[in-house]
């Protein structure tokens, strides 16, 4: 891990900075978070990716669940660094085979997302990623998918 003098990561201020904010994007009042600047930047990427593998290397997790599209960015480069397998949380009739599907409210309308049926195990340690938290309504509706199948508890 880099740590700085106050015990901060020294990578989080480079990442930070490089995110483009979008005023009003996709509608009115939202201030959309544009990851794409980071991608654009090997070292920068690769400081993100790091990042997170030394957040969660040692917590024993199995699996990382990437939600479409962007937590499909990091997650499985995550997953394959922490030795977990990759779950992809999509949006409908994208899968082939049975799914669980679980529907949720967005800051500018509805959605819903699925997983594969046999994607989580009954007691695995899932790592849920996704790139930002507006409303709330994806990572709750993720955390209800992979609750259905591991130990997790809302």
């Amino acid at each position: 891990m880099i740590e700085e003098e106050n015990g901060e990561d020294s990578r989080l201020e480079a990442i930070s900075a490089a995110i483009r904010v979008v005023p009003h994007f996709p509608k009115p009042g939202i201030m959309f978070n544009d990851i794409t600047t980071i991608l654009l930047r090997p070292k920068l990427f690769k400081d993100a990716v790091e990042f997170f593998v030394d957040r969660y290397r040692d917590m024993e997790i199995s699996a990382v669940a990437g939600i479409e599209a962007r937590g499909f960015i990091f997650g499985p480069s995550i997953a394959l660094a922490i030795g977990a397998k990759f779950i992809p949380l999509q949006k409908p009739k994208k899968f082939t085979g049975e799914v669980f599907s679980e529907a949720y409210e967005l800051e500018y309308g509805n959605d819903c997302l699925e997983m594969h049926i046999e994607a989580v195990q009954p007691g695995e340690r899932v790592l849920i990623f996704d790139d930002l938290i507006a409303t709330g309504g994806t990572l709750c509706a993720a955390m209800k998918l992979v609750g259905k199948l591991s130990s997790f508890q809302l």
